[in-house]
């Protein structure tokens, strides 16, 4: 797969979508303020799931067929009560890899995720909610020691944005310290960057979500994931999820190894983006 030419893509289609408010609209700057003063300070981060599959790029056995699950959560610590009606949050995930179809079913990795970081709402001329832009100080790590032991450090600017009633565009850029040790060529896979395009094909029913990231050398090493949320159930935020992952850096023990795996499972789905969906007037 050509990374260049799929991100560049990406962003020319994604950028080129319009935002009509004639027919929709954004939330206001006081309607964003009260749904903050009113939302519980313990909530989901990003999605928590349980999905399993198999590979698609080697043969099917019960050592390369697996499952992975993710748990996160968000922690308010202010609400948009500093100055530039910013707020402070914490924030916690965790992805595992369960080779679940092997004797004795081991877990073939764990990658922790703590995060702190300040947030504030963008608001267009008519003070309407348009985005939303986060710092964060990031720690990856995969808890082990010795030769097996991979970590990073990261400065996070995150910034989402509404395309239209249907469509959001995230870009998540990092300046990366302490990672040389255990993986002085990270970056080679992970880049300094990752772009992510939702679109609601309808609107809490079917979803889709592609994000891409590529590394900095001249290659193909990089990855694309693309989720297609389907939702059965009655509760807001519970879908089943179909998942294809390809490229590098699935997790951080082999992230210099390519994966193509496609999984498909349960995901009780993050919405703390919905506020920027805009809404029928």
């Amino acid at each position: 797969m050509k990374f260049n030419s799929f991100i560049f893509l990406f962003v020319l289609v994604g950028t080129s979508v319009s935002v009509s408010r004639l027919q929709a609209q954004s939330l206001s700057r006081e309607e964003v303020n009260k749904q903050i003063r009113e939302v519980a300070y313990f909530t989901i981060h990003q999605d928590n799931y349980f999905i399993t599959g198999i590979p698609t790029s080697s043969a099917i056995n019960s050592q390369t067929a697996d499952a992975k699950y993710q748990i996160s959560f968000k922690q308010l610590l202010t609400r948009n009560t500093l100055p530039w009606e910013t707020y402070l949050f914490f924030t916690y995930s965790q992805k595992a890899f369960w080779n679940i179809y092997e004797y004795s079913s081991p877990f073939q990795e764990l990658n922790f995720n703590p995060s702190f970081g300040l947030g504030k709402v963008i608001y267009d001329d008519n003070d309407r909610a348009k985005g939303m832009v986060s710092l964060m100080v990031n720690h990856n790590s995969n808890g082990r020691d010795s030769v097996y032991s991979r970590s990073w450090n990261s400065l996070n600017l995150k910034y989402s944005t509404v395309l239209n009633s249907k469509a959001l565009l995230s870009l998540e850029a990092w300046a990366p310290f302490r990672y040389k040790e255990g993986n002085p060529d990270l970056l080679d896979y992970i880049g300094l960057a990752e772009v992510t395009f939702s679109y609601d094909f309808k609107p809490n029913k079917l979803l889709l979500e592609v994000s891409a990231k590529k590394g900095l050398q001249w290659n193909l090493k990089g990855n694309l994931r693309s989720r297609l949320f389907y939702k059965p159930f009655k509760w807001i935020n519970q879908f089943l999820m179909l998942e294809w992952y390809s490229g590098y850096s699935e997790n951080l023990k082999n992230y210099d190894q390519f994966t193509s795996m496609i999984r498909l499972g349960y995901v009780v789905k993050s919405n703390e983006l919905n506020f920027l969906k805009l809404k029928s007037k």
